[in-house]
């Protein structure tokens, strides 16, 4: 292995970009798989419906957010689709998500971006 701070080669990093790839690709293999055979080809959030070719637009969401966790009774997943999917991790990156009951709501926003318009066009008027 290189020491740390030294770049890969493209060599070794097309290789473990492609084995990454691989293990990604057989890990989702597994619990997608099972997930669509427990439930129905319906988005959980939007409610629409994937059969032949779309079904390939419904992913499987972990409600945890961690990968590793896949019980066999598929507790811990959610079908969605591509759009649901990307809208429920965008929500996780913004830090809209609450992790856990009872958490702090972030409060409202209080900047007031036109609080002093009125007094901008009065000033301007008069001169």
């Amino acid at each position: 292995m290189p020491k740390p701070g030294r770049p890969l080669d493209a060599a070794r990093r097309a290789q473990l970009l492609a084995e990454l790839r691989r293990d990604v690709a057989a890990r989702q293999q597994s619990y997608r798989e099972r997930a669509l055979k427990l439930f129905p080809h319906l988005c959980a959030r939007c409610g629409r419906e994937f059969v032949g070719p779309r079904l390939k637009e419904l992913t499987v969401h972990h409600k945890d957010h961690n990968h590793e966790n896949n019980p066999p009774d598929g507790s811990n997943w959610e079908l969605l689709c591509v759009y649901c999917h990307d809208h429920e991790h965008e929500k996780m990156f913004l830090g809209r998500h609450t992790a856990a009951a009872g958490d702090e709501k972030t409060p409202p926003a209080t900047f007031q971006p036109f609080a002093g318009l009125d007094d901008l066009f009065q000033r301007d008027g008069k001169k």
